[in-house]
């Protein structure tokens, strides 16, 4: 609870972004978690309960499976448990800011109809709820989940085939980050830019905000739900941002279980059966029955697999550093916002936890920062690729691996790719975008702001080049393949939104796509996956695929795979389909996600695609829509903080109808960003 008192001041600038002042930092904590109620309260409570696993209560049936993870994994009460392992301070600052959320729901939710429409009555916020919607919102970020696909691979296709179908393709995130140093700048002074990638939600992941007190003024990017500025922010003389580092700090391992209810053991390192944590549950579900769910705590963690159950041929429990250490890192959050030099943001660093990032940083003074932050056990590397043995005492934990750092020489660019954090990881991103945006930086030396915008749009598509180069090879087409061939090996490689061309690759990537994944050496691996639901997007066999498609073609496993005849079958099937004139963007529409979906929204379509440096992801041999795209985009300046430029994907409102709703949504659609905001008496005052 905030020992402060007195106002808070709320100003709003042209897109409705809200920039708070107040007289301390307790206070301002308190200003900031209730100006994002009144802008989101709908989306505070729909976290909330997410976190929680009660969100079926008011969204139904379709919320089951998430809710079902949520508890079984023990969101809610790790979170219990990292606030309850919070120094002092950092506790009061994470209070004031639920006191502001609690003052602040009842006016937001009365914006909002969705809370009629659904009958949801926000409720208190207790402390832990901030850390709870961090929880929840990162814990599918290290991709366990792509352990059950190779352990399914494996399977299916021999041991050796575990990582065959490493793309290294997107999972739920990823993003693109870059750091200019001075003297390849038009002041002189350091800029910072990217975008997180993320998939598209409405309202957004996001929330554009500015902080000041006495002891601070920091802008930036927001997670809603969670006080300070994890990932995204500028003090005026420092700035940072974060890309995921795609490192493997969650394992999976496989449980063997004997007795039954309270008498319930699984056996444990050295054959030693250890007693398992039981408990049941119940869902609420509007408009159905509840449901109980059984929830297992083992000595290496929440039990989030049941053998038997969904088809499942093992039981499996997940270890995960933020129930292993109580600690998400949330003293780092005011320690950022103080932050004035490169060194204070690495020390702020030092401390942080959940997810593991790769940053950026400069300051003012010519400082610059390129390290990993985060929690990374030291194992068994086994336990980095597949389900382990629980009673293997080799697969324990043994400490935490230091996070590499590195001098900044010439461009710092994070784009996902094996670099810095290759040590701590196992799959990584294609280094296309990485290289893309470092061709493009190289092209001028004294880079503005504004230029930024022009790598952001970006939309050179380097992993078309490994399908193409089959075609030169192919004899004897038909002439409408032929005249196909010809056509695709003119393209220039762009993913525009205006190109014809660009849907006609995509349309015959598509087609090999879908014709590898028919293949009979695949036959194991098709149709739908067991196990829980939740972790299914990982499982299908067309995507995982789609995404691998261009290690698929040069690997050496799988001789009998003819990958040959299937790329030039699907040139034929392309070229009888005849050859579309339809610009990219009409087939590339942004399908965002919303707990309560708009179904007569209208969407635009884009450029891009999922190895684009503006990478609007697709899913190919599946959809052509995108669900997955920049979740923000930033230019931080070091020498005018005034002279940022950023951008959402929708807009600071998240209240459906308001006018900074989707006012945004336009200027993110075509890779334009909007100006920052400094200048207090260029704002407009609210009344509170």
């Amino acid at each position: 609870m905030s020992s402060e008192s007195g106002a808070y001041e709320v100003f709003r600038d042209p897109w409705g972004i809200p920039h708070l002042r107040a007289a301390g930092h307790l206070r301002l904590a308190y200003a900031q978690g209730r100006a994002t109620a009144f802008d989101r309260a709908w989306q505070l409570e729909v976290e909330r309960h997410r976190a929680q696993g009660s969100s079926a209560a008011f969204l139904g049936a379709g919320s089951v499976a998430w809710d079902r993870f949520a508890r079984q994994c023990r969101l809610a009460d790790t979170a219990r448990r990292c606030h309850e392992a919070l120094d002092a301070e950092t506790a009061a600052w994470v209070g004031s800011y639920v006191d502001g959320v609690n003052d602040g729901l009842a006016a937001g939710a009365a914006r909002d109809g969705r809370f009629a429409r659904t009958g949801l009555t926000p409720a208190p916020w207790e402390p832990w709820v901030p850390l709870a919607v961090w929880a929840a919102t990162h814990v599918l970020f290290a991709g366990f989940a792509t352990k059950l696909w190779r352990e399914r691979a494996a399977r299916a296709l021999g041991d050796e085939a575990a990582t065959l179908f490493a793309t290294d393709g997107p999972g739920t995130a990823g993003s693109n980050g870059w750091l200019v140093p001075g003297d390849r700048t038009a002041t002189g002074a350091a800029i910072i830019a990217g975008d997180p990638h993320r998939f598209i939600e409405d309202p957004g992941v996001y929330q554009q905000i500015r902080i000041s007190c006495p002891e601070y003024d920091v802008l930036g990017l927001a997670v809603p739900g969670v006080p300070g500025l994890a990932h995204f922010g500028h003090t005026g003389t420092a700035a940072w941002a974060i890309t995921n580092a795609m490192a493997d700090y969650q394992d999976l391992y496989v449980e063997k279980l004997r007795g039954q209810g309270p008498a319930l053991e699984a056996l444990g390192p050295g054959g030693v059966w250890e007693p398992v944590d039981r408990r049941t549950e119940t869902i609420t579900v509007a408009g159905g029955a509840d449901i109980e769910v059984e929830v297992l705590e083992t000595a290496r963690g929440p039990v989030v697999v049941r053998e038997g159950s969904d088809g499942s041929e093992d039981t499996l429990s997940l270890r995960y550093p933020p129930r292993v250490r109580r600690d998400l890192g949330f003293a780092a959050l005011p320690a950022l916002l103080r932050a004035r030099t490169v060194a204070d943001v690495d020390r702020a660093l030092d401390g942080w936890a959940e997810p593991v990032n790769v940053v950026h940083a400069a300051d003012s003074e010519g400082g610059l920062l390129h390290r990993v932050a985060g929690a990374v056990p030291l194992r068994d590397p086994a336990g980095r690729l597949r389900p382990v043995p629980a009673w293997e005492s080799r697969h324990a934990w043994r400490g935490w691996a230091e996070t590499p750092a590195e001098p900044v020489q010439g461009f710092a660019v994070m784009a996902n790719a094996r670099g810095i954090a290759s040590p701590l990881g196992v799959e990584f991103a294609p280094p296309h975008r990485a290289n893309r945006i470092r061709e493009l930086l190289s092209g001028q030396a004294e880079w503005s702001p504004k230029a930024m915008a022009d790598v952001h749009r970006d939309t050179y598509l380097g992993s078309a080049g490994p399908l193409l180069a089959l075609l030169p090879g192919f004899a004897d087409l038909t002439p409408a393949a032929r005249a196909l061939r010809e056509r695709l090996l003119a393209w220039d490689r762009h993913m525009e939104a205006d190109s014809a061309d660009a849907t006609l690759f995509a349309a015959f990537r598509t087609a090999t796509v879908r014709r590898l994944a028919a293949d009979p050496v695949f036959a194991d691996l098709w149709g739908a996956p067991a196990g829980p639901e939740v972790f299914h997007p990982w499982l299908y066999l067309v995507p995982r695929i789609g995404y691998a498609l261009e290690g698929l073609l040069a690997s050496p496993l799988l001789p009998g795979l003819d990958r040959s005849a299937h790329v030039r079958a699907a040139l034929e099937e392309t070229a009888a389909a005849g050859a579309p004139d339809t610009p990219w963007s009409e087939v590339h529409r942004l399908a965002p996600w919303s707990a309560l979906p708009d179904d007569g929204a209208a969407w635009p379509g884009l450029g891009g695609d999922h190895d684009c440096v503006n990478a609007t992801s697709s899913v190919p041999g599946f959809t052509d829509l995108t669900a997955r795209a920049s979740a923000a985009r930033y230019v931080w300046d070091l020498a005018r903080r005034e002279d940022s430029l950023w951008a959402v994907p929708l807009g600071a409102d998240g209240v459906s109808g308001s006018p900074h709703h989707r006012d945004q949504l336009p200027l993110w659609a075509r890779c334009e960003l909007v100006p920052v905001v400094t200048d207090w008496s260029r704002l407009t005052k609210e009344s509170i």
